[in-house]
């Protein structure tokens, strides 16, 4: 067990520090568009303010593709998955908590699993947040 909560709080380590230099990239992106906007050249409704929104929707979803692709291949590489496509089929539905029969998971690396799903909704409560706070400056007019 103690191996197990060393590699899950490993993993969930590493999946924050992604997440956290992800949305700090992003929002260095998105301040250049949010200064536009503020100036009065951007309006919310427009083709460049969807545009701004569906490029923020897209890069939150590969952040959380890469993070899920982490775990995947952890899962590969301890053995307690046996194929990829299995691991990261498995990855991406217990990172957003939708659920799955962890018969596919070795029994002695499921608490790493149980924790992914923990950690999955966090990362996507963050980007939910930040989501928010690009929507809300859009708005801003």
């Amino acid at each position: 067990m103690i191996r197990e909560l060393a590699l899950a709080t490993l993993m969930v380590t590493v999946t924050v520090l992604i997440h956290g230099a992800g949305l700090i990239l992003l929002a260095r992106l998105l301040r250049l568009e949010t200064r536009q906007e503020g100036a009065g050249h951007m309006h919310p409704d427009s083709l460049w303010g969807l545009g701004l929104l569906l490029f923020a929707i897209l890069a939150l979803i590969g952040l959380h593709g890469v993070e899920i692709w982490i775990y995947g291949f952890l899962y590969l590489v301890i053995g307690a998955i046996g194929e990829l496509r299995d691991a990261v089929y498995f990855s991406t539905i217990t990172y957003g908590a939708i659920g799955y029969d962890d018969e596919v998971m070795a029994q002695e690396w499921r608490l790493v699993s149980a924790i992914e799903g923990i950690n999955g909704i966090i990362m996507i409560g963050w980007s939910t947040a930040f989501l928010i706070r690009v929507v809300g400056l859009l708005r801003r007019v």
